[in-house]
């Protein structure tokens, strides 16, 4: 009896997954579960653990009937005691931001924490956020997974330690949701005479599922052994007369031997057909190589160093003199000159070494389907207080960084109503947001500036450096070099805090200075800057910088270290950040001497409110007394782009480093400006540029001061050409990437296509549109292709490839009005298109296969379509030309005729004169054609005389 009951205390029942959940919540986290043993030492002990028992029993039952009914955080809780086991894979990381974590009730350190990190999410509830939220929902990512989960309820698990790279990761499968909620239990050792056991796990019988039935080639073996036909059927017509059809029939018994030939007798004999010899058979046979075990073994030599040293035999000079003489030389060296000359004229007319295989097109011809021809969207920032219901003015990607873009946010006001609003406008911050794509709701830095910013750009050689323009004219230096990891490593800074940027001013949280605020490191004098807004700001290539003449000059630091700047003051104005060779006073040097504000980088401490333009360029109508209203100004050089003067640059630094010139190396190469006097211009760089006007035109000017020959001041030339092509403010003015020359031009409702120094006209010019066009940028990868964007919230794709008078895509991206569009090529493989809009949301989208790709040649086709377009061009005005020649004789000729004096009246004598003459030539004619044909002899009677 006590052996039985030892047997049935060491064995437990299976539980079924409710039970051992629950038994599971209510014990502590590490404290297993063992099962209570009836077996004991004596009737004693027996009693006494029952008693404990039920004693124990009563007090649960008094504490649950005592506690109240779990919330669904207390569930989690319940749910949590156990760590997920390390091998399970069916993951998916998820970031889930504060308001989101509010809404699910799954509060960090609050709801779920280290100890209890599981929440049971309710797949209904996620759907109709995602339906609810839409993009801005953190469940976004995993939409397809939530659609196809099978279950009713989600796991979600707290990652407290960001082991899996997120804050959360959700349970993707069932049975993994199952093993961690209900995992499998030891039932330990019973009393004396126990054995350990485990619970039973209950498998989830899948039937199988039919598959889909993948050839491997066997469908073809199994064709051929089978048996078809061959030969065609032979085709039998039996026919009887048709008086037999339907005819009365009567049938009688007869004898087989009645009738001759009644009946066949079929004997046997010997059929040949069955002693044929077999002349084919189908075998299949197979050569297996045979195996065999070899070894080898290599015979160790004892290393020494040795040297070897050879020299070419050489004839003798008596050889020599002999060899040269010999007449079977000359005539081996007579028969070999064909040879070397054609081996060197095929050398000179084909390339041996091309592969013909590697050159050719590896691209379809055709523009591809609509599945892969549409922008994708990739990713949108938006912040609730700093970007939200503005307007974004300015984009710029980071140079270095993937995944790093700025945008400068912009109040959308009128002019007027800033004036109503001065006291507001004044109090609300104006920031440049630089965003990462690693954190698409909080901006990893802010940069402050004193005004809002229309205009900004990194600096190209050091991007830790950004220069921005304001609505008031001052140009802008930011310097953030110490906050480079930030940017790098977007959570290498800390875990960020719940963000409470929306508070009530004066209500701020504590934890919004997470993100951090930069602030301007110098700004330019008010009474040196533009007198209204800056609408475009650039960086001059770090081969050359621009003197206060003007020239072009040779740039020895090699960074970029000058801005170039224009606003509708009538001015394009060149900054140099270096400090100026210059004698301060006393008070000046003192102001620079004084302590910089704590946090703000000393790096243009120089220039803080005493800064002021190298170059001043006025722009005045050159027929009349008005100015240019600049929006956008292009130069020819670019950023990289040298070859064409890289051989003056190392001529110049050679001529530097011989006359003992030392180069200044200065942080970030800020230094010093050498004077305009000691400097050579450069050879093959213009100083011309265009610009475009708020009235829709476009100019060519030259920023080289010349002396004025009436007055004799040193002052800018007028612009030597302009043109009015767009009937609105002309918002883009950009080159080509593949051909410098080539500018695109976009205002109002139409775009053009200019070529420099072509003074004829555009190459190409759309028909108006019916909405407005707001921004425009060339691709960056393909010669023939441009984005343009519309107020109405589309994305317009051209492609001179395949269409010039209408779009090759139409997309819409917004609902209300795009601001500015900036494509950015990431990698090889991927192209990205920042657009932004006037609610203050920045839409990154992915640019399809086939209008990032280039075609075969296709910057020979469209530099090819360029060039007839400057023929047809040409033509048109050469036929201009005539046309107007050719109008101008004939109102000469008329003019002549109506002038010339009547013609005397002719006697009778006169007209028959002229008769007589006008019959003559007809004879004469009538016996030419006569003795052509053969008909007449030439000795005929001669003509009558007069």
């Amino acid at each position: 009896m006590a052996d039985d009951e030892n047997k049935e205390g060491g064995e437990e029942k299976p539980r079924s997954r409710t039970s051992s959940a629950k038994s599971k919540s209510g014990s502590k986290p590490g404290t297993p579960k063992t099962p209570r043993s009836r077996a004991g030492s004596g009737r004693a002990g027996s009693a006494k653990s029952t008693k404990d028992k039920a004693k124990k029993d009563d007090e649960e039952k008094k504490e649950e009937e005592a506690k109240p009914e779990d919330a669904p955080g207390d569930a989690a809780k319940k749910l949590s005691a156990p760590p997920v086991p390390d091998d399970i894979t069916d993951i998916m990381a998820i970031f889930l931001a504060s308001k989101s974590q509010e809404l699910f009730e799954c509060r960090a350190d609050e709801d779920v924490t280290s100890d209890h990190p599981y929440k049971l999410l309710k797949k209904e509830d996620i759907i109709q956020d995602m339906k609810t939220r839409a993009a801005v929902s953190d469940f976004s990512p995993a939409k397809q997974l939530v659609m196809d989960y099978p279950g009713e309820e989600l796991l979600l698990v707290y990652d407290y330690d960001f082991k899996h790279g997120q804050n959360f990761y959700l349970i993707t499968t069932e049975e993994s949701k199952d093993r961690i909620l209900n995992p499998p239990k030891a039932t330990g050792e019973g009393g004396e005479g126990g054995v350990e056991g485990e619970e039973d796990q209950v498998v989830e019988y899948k039937p199988p599922v039919p598959k889909d039935w993948v050839s491997y080639g066997s469908e073809k073996e199994i064709a051929e052994e089978a048996f078809g036909e061959t030969r065609p059927k032979k085709v039998f017509k039996i026919a009887r007369p048709r008086r037999e059809f339907g005819a009365p029939v009567n049938f009688t018994d007869r004898d087989v031997k009645d009738v001759k030939d009644g009946y066949v007798e079929c004997t046997p004999y010997d059929d040949k057909n069955y002693s044929l010899h077999l002349l084919e058979l189908d075998k299949a046979t197979q050569a297996i190589a045979t195996w065999k075990d070899c070894s080898s073994q290599t015979d160790w030599k004892y290393p020494r160093n040795a040297v070897t040293q050879y020299q070419p035999r050489e004839f003798t000079e008596e050889e020599k003199e002999k060899l040269s003489s010999s007449k079977e030389v000359k005539v081996f060296i007579e028969g070999s000159i064909p040879r070397f000359e054609l081996a060197l004229q095929q050398n000179e007319i084909v390339d041996v070494f091309f592969d013909d295989w590697l050159a050719l097109a590896s691209d379809d011809a055709t523009f591809g389907s609509k599945s892969d021809g549409h922008l994708k969207e990739y990713q949108s920032f938006t912040d609730l207080q700093f970007s939200k219901d503005k307007t974004i003015t300015c984009i710029d990607w980071h140079p270095n960084l993937k995944g790093v873009i700025a945008v400068a946010c912009s109040e959308r006001l009128t002019f007027d109503q800033r004036v109503d609003n001065a006291s507001k406008t004044l109090m609300t911050p104006s920031l440049i947001l630089i965003w990462s794509f690693t954190d698409p709701i909080h901006p990893q830095l802010l940069l402050e500036a004193p005004d809002d910013i229309f205009s900004f750009q990194f600096n190209p050689s050091d991007p830790n450096i950004i220069a921005g323009g304001c609505i008031n004219g001052q140009v802008v230096l930011w310097d953030i070099s110490q906050y480079l990891d930030r940017l790098k490593n977007p959570r290498s800074g800390g875990k960020l805090k719940q963000n409470s940027m929306n508070a009530l001013p004066g209500f701020e949280d504590e934890n919004a200075l997470a993100i951090p605020i930069i602030r301007y490191c110098a700004v330019s004098s008010i009474e040196n800057s533009h007198h209204l807004s800056i609408t475009d700001i650039q960086w001059i290539p770090d081969h050359l910088e621009i003197n206060r003449y003007g020239l072009p000059v040779f740039n020895k630091h090699g960074d970029c270290s000058q801005i170039l700047t224009c606003a509708g003051d009538s001015c394009v104005m060149v900054w140099d950040t270096r400090a100026p060779k210059v004698t301060l006073n006393p008070l000046e040097a003192k102001k620079q001497d004084a302590p910089h504000p704590l946090g703000i980088p000393a790096t243009f401490k120089h220039l803080d409110l005493s800064w002021k333009p190298v170059l001043k360029v006025s722009l005045p109508k050159p027929d009349t007394n008005g100015e240019f209203a600049p929006l956008k100004v292009s130069i020819k050089e670019r950023q990289g782009d040298k070859a064409h003067v890289q051989k003056q640059i190392e001529q110049m630094e050679k001529e530097a480093l011989g006359g003992g010139i030392r180069r200044e190396s200065t942080m970030g190469g800020f230094g010093r400006s050498r004077s305009a006097k000691d400097q050579k211009p450069l050879e093959g760089v213009t100083t011309k540029f265009y610009i475009s006007t708020e009235d829709g035109e476009v100019a060519y000017a030259d920023m080289k001061i010349e002396k004025d020959q009436d007055s004799g001041k040193l002052t800018n030339p007028k612009p030597s050409w302009y043109s009015a092509l767009h009937g609105g403010p002309v918002h883009t003015l950009q080159r080509s990437f593949f051909f410098k020359n080539i500018i695109l031009c976009v205002g109002g409702w139409t775009f053009s296509i200019l070529k420099e120094e072509n003074q004829l006209g555009p190459l190409l010019s759309s028909c108006c549109s019916q909405k407005k066009y707001t921004a425009a940028h060339w691709s960056p990868t393909r010669p023939g292709v441009f984005f343009i964007a519309t107020e109405e919230g589309n994305v317009e794709v051209w492609d001179l490839l395949d269409k010039t008078h209408e779009p090759t895509l139409t997309q819409n991206i917004t609902a209300c009005s795009i601001t500015r569009i900036f494509p950015w090529q990431i990698s090889s493989k991927q192209q990205l298109l920042a657009v932004s809009d006037d609610m203050g949301t920045l839409h990154i989208l992915e640019v399809p296969w086939n209008l990032r790709h280039p075609s075969s040649n296709e910057a020979t086709s469209i530099q090819n379509y360029f060039e007839r377009e400057e023929k047809r061009l040409e033509y048109y005005v050469d036929r201009l030309v005539f046309r107007e020649k050719e109008k101008r004789e004939i109102d000469a000729e008329e003019q002549r005729i109506k002038n010339a004096p009547p013609p005397a009246e002719e006697n009778e004598d006169q007209i028959q004169e002229k008769m007589r003459r006008e019959y003559e030539a007809y004879l004469q004619l009538e016996n030419e054609l006569l003795i052509s044909l053969g008909v007449k002899q030439e000795e005929d009677e001669p003509l009558p005389e007069k």
